[in-house]
């Protein structure tokens, strides 16, 4: 029987084996690196979908604005007095003279006419006036001197009885000239009187 005799191996066949081995070792290891990381990415992801984030909370139901209310137009109040255009002679203070001889009776002469409505007893009335003495022309009393209008009921035994008489069924915006005798003004003491009465408002 024939023997075959070993053959020794050569330095270059050792050193082409030892480069297939560190080859397939690197190969394993590239393997096992890729594996790692598939299973590592693979088991972060749990296959379902992320969560959506979580709804602002808001209130069931916004706050409702109210609208802001609508001008109106202003009714009418019943017994306010109608606007009235004053004539330009009534914003200046009258100046009022005495008369001669004396006053027998109530008497109303008309000095600026008016436009208003006309006044009725019952009413009240704003005005302006001047108070003279009918005999000497001395001034007595005046609203202009003391810067406000006068109220007060009218008809209605609250002023003289020259006023109560005389200014019922003037209109409004009226200047008249109210020439009063001493039994129906402040008695004998004050005399005749002479009004001049800016009629402004009734109501």
């Amino acid at each position: 029987m024939s023997t075959e005799t070993a053959r020794p191996i050569t330095g270059d066949t050792a050193k082409r084996r030892s480069q297939a081995i560190a080859g397939a070792v690197a190969g394993v290891a590239v393997i096992a690196v890729l594996v790692t990381v598939f299973v590592t990415v693979r088991g972060g992801d749990s296959g379902e979908p992320a969560a959506a984030p979580a709804p602002v909370a808001t209130s069931a139901q916004p706050e409702a604005v109210e609208p802001a209310p609508e001008a109106q137009p202003s009714e009418a109040v019943p017994g306010a007095p109608a606007p009235v255009q004053t004539p330009p002679e009534l914003s200046k203070e009258p100046v009022v003279k005495g008369g001669t001889g004396t006053v027998t009776e109530l008497k109303v002469t008309p000095l600026v006419a008016g436009r208003g409505p006309a006044v009725k007893a019952g009413q009240t009335v704003t005005a302006n006036y001047v108070l003279v003495s009918y005999k000497t022309g001395q001034i007595i009393d005046s609203s202009w001197q003391r810067g406000e209008p006068f109220s007060t009921p009218i008809g209605a035994g609250r002023v003289i009885e020259g006023w109560d008489k005389g200014i019922p069924g003037q209109k409004v915006g009226s200047r008249i000239q109210i020439d009063v005798p001493a039994a129906m003004a402040y008695g004998a003491e004050q005399g005749d009187l002479r009004f001049v009465v800016d009629i402004l408002a009734a109501q």
